[in-house]
């Protein structure tokens, strides 16, 4: 991919699909990416949507779940996607990120409950399949909850144009919309690899390398030698509950973990385990 007049359009020049949003402000001088997601239906739905006047609200661009993309506002004006908003760059505290961002909605329920053994959108009445959510909780918050997957076609769309958006425009940072707005907005969401997707466009410290993602099992858990239940048991005995892991990659709903306990004397264990019996450890 590649920017033309502040417009994406595809490495062979094809035409990135355009709708105007009429939500959308005066010039815009980028330094930052804020990474959202929708808690709609589809793509396309959320587009249809934030090009609305009643909505009084659009993104840059809406990326779904298949990688495909949907540019709303050009990338040098601003668009209404973060609200009240503020936040910290450094050198002086930036109030109402719509004038120093671009924004990225993904395509994505956002939290999920538990219903009739089943994950569901309160705000969509749809339920979804345990293999495509990861039970964790919120950095901003004390219990767990159920967050759609990203799929990894969403993830590579994503990548590609945040690399071509740094490039362009000298971008600064990538946060989240729960980092800006912490006290009313929970996108990403923590299904979201904000640390891996930072790392890839900032360079990782090699001072302060990024410590992998820790968890606790929430229930008694096999781990396996792949990530799917038809492979084999790693050990005899399942995990038990409250089992310190560490996360190393990831495949679907399914994660490859290191064991930090030692599980009926056997330690150095490991393998795949589902997600969605992982809770997130509080951060040191």
């Amino acid at each position: 991919m590649k920017i033309h007049n502040h417009r994406l359009v595809g490495s062979q020049g094809n035409a990135i699909p355009f709708r105007k949003s009429p939500n959308h402000g005066g010039a815009l001088a980028p330094s930052f990416l804020v990474m959202h997601y929708t808690a709609g239906r589809s793509a396309d739905s959320s587009a249809g949507w934030l090009c609305d006047p009643r909505a009084k609200a659009s993104a840059h661009l809406v990326i779904g779940k298949d990688g495909k993309i949907i540019q709303l506002v050009p990338f040098n004006v601003v668009a209404w996607h973060a609200g009240a908003s503020s936040w910290n760059d450094g050198s002086k505290e930036l109030v109402g990120m719509n004038k120093y961002s671009i924004g990225i909605e993904l395509d994505n329920p956002g939290r999920l409950v538990r219903k009739g053994g089943r994950w569901r959108s309160l705000l969509l009445g749809r339920d979804y399949d345990d293999k495509d959510v990861l039970e964790a909780t919120h950095k901003h918050e004390t219990a767990p909850a159920g967050w759609c997957v990203y799929p990894q076609a969403q993830l590579d769309a994503a990548s590609e144009v945040a690399t071509q958006l740094f490039e362009q425009y000298g971008l600064k940072d990538v946060v989240g919309h729960d980092d800006i707005a912490p006290a009313r907005k929970a996108d990403p969401g923590p299904a979201f690899p904000m640390d891996s997707f930072r790392a890839r466009l900032l360079g990782r410290s090699e001072e302060e390398p990024s410590a992998p993602p820790r968890f606790f099992t929430t229930a008694s858990l096999n781990i396996r030698l792949g990530p799917g239940t038809q492979h084999a048991t790693v050990v005899p005995l399942p995990l038990p509950e409250g089992t310190r892991v560490e996360a190393l990659g990831s495949e679907g709903s399914w994660r490859r973990v290191d064991v930090l306990d030692a599980v009926a004397g056997i330690q150095d264990i490991q393998g795949w385990v589902h997600g969605r019996y992982l809770r997130a450890a509080p951060s040191a």
